[in-house]
């Protein structure tokens, strides 16, 4: 039986999901592991292959859908905007921040292609009502390295940054081996640890290397792209975006607890701590704004369209002591924007392109419910506390919690 959370179904899925019954049914637990292994991945969107689908999309889109380069990652290549509708619920979305996490850009394709092309009457009231921002592959280098850090050394953030000179590198730097990479010769960042909720930050000496329950820095050129994407759309709109939604991947095992099935993605709304909101503590400035009701309603949205289409949704583990504030999630979200992560199950050392079409559609489905509820304003009407009815998450205790979101 499907679980349905905080809003009655409407059949708003449009057309980018297979029908419920090619999907669903019960599903095989063949043996798992963890172990990093050399798997194929040439099934996923490349580098090179995203930017002629991007402009394919742009000259079939009849300038509905607009293509600009956001910024450029460390070794050159461009960062991508794409924008799609016009209306004042802005959406942003971002996939690919860690480059062995590779559906969410596929997932993004799929949705950029109905809402730029398609001349249905859903479609219309989408593009009128939202206006839909994507950043797919936030970081290309990590993502050609087939790798979950980016492509940048110490001394390059010291080049950049003087002021660094002297200092230990940051917490998130990796220059070791990782998930079966080795970093040793092409050291990089854990992008998704780079962000700061106060977004004119400029790096300080006294904040390095800073811990995990701290702000970052703002020091990968990958953070400050979507920084400027954020503040670019606040400028433009007089406002914070709306929501934003960053696609990850998690452990290749996670299961759906109860069903004891293997789930294909979990949802979340920012981990940072209820306690950390009271007076005199980290977060009291930012109490006013916080979007932890905004968020969970989102997320709630999400597993609704998820479960719709026949996929198997979870609550990704939060602990309610999980405290990220360098999280691009958790850094929007300290500024008023509903923020949601997706956690796909498996990464590309785990599970290589092993259920690629199934898991993007399941990314698509949450999308799309997410996208309509946003639009229609019934995102608005969901109780936020049916949050902790969503089936919570097994099996994550075997995968390193600091190797994921």
């Amino acid at each position: 039986m499907r679980v349905v959370v905080g809003t009655v179904l409407a059949g708003l899925a449009f057309g980018l999901v297979s029908p419920v019954s090619a999907v669903a049914g019960p599903v095989a637990r063949p043996a798992c592991s963890e172990e990093p292994r050399e798997l194929p991945i040439t099934e996923f969107t490349d580098y090179r292959e995203l930017q002629v689908e991007l402009g394919r999309l742009e000259r079939v889109s009849k300038g509905r859908l607009k293509v600009e380069s956001a910024g450029r990652s460390t070794r050159g290549r461009t960062i991508h905007r794409v924008t799609v509708g016009t209306g004042p619920k802005v959406m942003v979305v971002s996939s690919e921040i860690h480059g062995n996490e590779k559906t969410g850009t596929d997932a993004l394709l799929r949705v950029l292609d109905f809402l730029g092309t398609s001349e249905s009457a859903h479609a219309k009231r989408l593009r009128a009502t939202v206006t839909f921002v994507a950043v797919p592959k936030l970081n290309p280098d990590g993502a050609e390295l087939d790798r979950r850090g980016n492509d940048l050394s110490w001394t390059e953030v010291q080049q950049r940054f003087p002021q660094l000179a002297g200092r230990p590198p940051a917490w998130n730097y990796i220059s070791g081996q990782q998930q079966g990479d080795d970093y040793r010769t092409r050291p990089g960042f854990d992008v998704n640890r780079d962000f700061h909720p106060e977004l004119d930050y400029q790096p300080r000496a006294a904040d390095v290397p800073g811990t995990p329950d701290q702000p970052g820095w703002f020091i990968t050129p990958e953070a400050r792209v979507l920084r400027k994407v954020y503040l670019d759309l606040k400028a433009e709109r007089g406002k914070v975006p709306d929501v934003y939604v960053d696609l990850h991947h998690q452990g290749a095992c996670v299961r759906q607890a109860g069903s004891d099935r293997f789930l294909d993605v979990a949802v979340d709304y920012p981990p940072l701590p209820d306690r950390f909101f009271a007076d005199g503590q980290k977060y009291a400035r930012y109490r006013d704004v916080y979007t932890k009701d905004e968020s969970r309603q989102l997320a709630i949205s999400a597993f609704n369209g998820m479960t719709e289409g026949g996929y198997i949704g979870a609550r990704y583990p939060h602990a309610a002591d999980r405290d990220l504030p360098g999280q691009a999630r958790c850094a929007f979200a300290l500024n008023g924007t509903g923020t949601v992560l997706f956690e796909v199950r498996g990464q590309t050392q785990t599970l290589g392109q092993q259920h690629r079409e199934r898991f993007t559609r399941a990314v698509v489905a949450g999308l799309n419910r997410m996208i309509a509820d946003v639009s229609t304003g019934a995102v608005d009407r969901i109780d936020p506390e049916k949050f902790d009815t969503i089936p919570g998450t097994a099996g994550a205790e075997a995968f390193d919690p600091t190797l994921v979101d």
